[in-house]
């Protein structure tokens, strides 16, 4: 993955960011169509949407914060929030609830210490629900970015998560 689409987040303090967002969303300047580009690449740079990033991009772009706002909101892959940088999915689909998913989600949550849509205090990891991962036979199952593990037992989650330190 290139320096361009690679989260740098962890890399440097988030205030030395900005210059650089100045310099991607230059080319973006005065026209309002480039905005889920200028979003992206924003995301992309701090890992997620601050607000003074969203502002600045709705400066330069000559969008209403108002807009950008709505477009955040609407599309699931841009965040507020800061992300971890690994990802992990518990599945509560029907076959992954049935057979314990619920037992996962709060084992993660527990040792984790922190909720769905929360980010652990170190920024390792983020913790979501989905509803299907394509993997009911292996019930419950669970992500970590993109490998998929089945049939999680509540005690086997912490050597699963050791694997992305």
């Amino acid at each position: 993955m290139d320096s361009e689409h690679q989260c740098q987040c962890a890399q440097q303090n988030e205030e030395e960011l900005y210059p650089k967002l100045e310099e991607m969303i230059e080319q973006h300047k005065g026209r309002p169509t480039e905005l889920i580009m200028a979003l992206h690449k924003a995301q992309n740079l701090f890992g997620y949407l601050p607000k003074k990033a969203q502002e600045i991009i709705s400066e330069r772009l000559n969008v209403p914060i108002s807009t950008i706002c709505g477009v955040i909101t609407f599309y699931s892959f841009f965040s507020t929030v800061p992300k971890g940088r690994h990802s992990i999915k518990v599945c509560l689909g029907t076959a992954c609830y049935v057979r314990g998913g619920q037992q996962t989600l709060e084992r993660v949550e527990k040792e984790l210490n922190t909720k769905v849509g929360g980010t652990t205090e170190d920024r390792r990891f983020s913790v979501d629900v989905v509803r299907c991962i394509g993997a009911c036979g292996l019930a419950p199952a669970m992500l970590v970015d993109n490998d998929v593990y089945g049939r999680v037992k509540s005690t086997k989650i912490m050597d699963i998560l050791k694997k992305y330190e």
